[in-house]
């Protein structure tokens, strides 16, 4: 069994021989997966986000195009999900302890020879703490980092291209199709955090100005967005979206830290 599927892209895989004597490690990034454990609606498991990082690392890794390189650190699991207290299953970590964790990813894979990270993200809520990260890392490591860029979704309805935040349509056809047999369809539903026509300019997401939130205060199942509407048909093609646009990304990485031009 050859388990995941970029095992021989996998640092901890290898021997300390081996990763000496890398000859790539001035150019290929290190791809470190930040996800989280966290409520997932009545339908899904916990784990989804953390899952999801090992499905883009499998599907995009096989993409990638000849002449890039990459290796794989090993994921931070557990993310800043405190916005989902409240519900069990939920684990958290504080922004500071994901912050020394990114940097101490950096910091290792530095000395080892590497000079190029990037962070592939499965949970939003980890954004605004690993974009000031990877600057930190730029600045007093001298390292290229970067945080790659998830594919837009296309086909949404206007309401869940604004509103589905969380364990709706996308996120419940990626995991039909990656791992159906963990998602529960009978137990989907549609919950939004606000609607299209409501009036003001504060609401938890998509308006001028933006409240603190906690799921439990916008949703009772959990769910943000239309988990009903969602098919392993639909989930297929998002990630082959998905994969396609991470394998460019790091592609381009690769042709940046080799200093080639466009």
């Amino acid at each position: 069994m050859n388990f995941p599927g970029y095992r021989d892209r996998y640092l901890p895989a290898m021997t300390a021989r081996r990763i000496r004597a890398l000859p790539d490690k001035a150019w290929a990034p290190v791809i470190l997966a930040t996800g989280a454990i966290e409520q997932h609606g009545p339908h899904m498991p916990v784990a989804v986000d953390a899952l999801m990082g090992q499905v883009w690392l499998c599907l995009a890794l096989s993409r990638l195009p000849a002449g890039s390189s990459c290796y794989v650190a090993p994921p931070i699991t557990v993310g800043k999900s405190n916005e989902h207290t409240g519900f069990p299953g939920t684990l958290m970590i504080s922004r500071d302890t994901l912050r020394s964790q990114v940097l101490a990813v950096a910091r290792q894979v530095h000395a080892w020879g590497f000079r190029s990270i990037a962070v592939i993200n499965t949970h939003g809520g980890n954004v605004p703490v690993i974009v000031p990260t990877l600057r930190e890392i730029r600045a007093q490591l001298r390292m290229r980092a970067a945080l790659l860029p998830s594919a837009q979704v296309p086909g949404l309805s206007a309401g869940e291209a604004t509103f589905g935040i969380h364990a709706g349509e996308v996120e419940t056809s990626w995991m039909l199709a990656a791992a159906a047999r963990f998602t529960d369809m009978s137990k989907a539903v549609c919950e939004y955090p606000a609607r299209l026509a409501d009036p003001g300019e504060v609401r938890p997401v998509a308006a001028p100005a933006l409240q603190a939130w906690a799921s439990r205060d916008i949703s009772k199942s959990g769910i943000m967005g239309d988990a009903a509407a969602a098919t392993a048909q639909k989930g297929e093609r998002w990630l082959e979206l998905g994969a396609s646009a991470y394998a460019s990304a790091i592609a381009e990485i690769c042709r940046i830290g080799r200093g080639e031009p466009h």
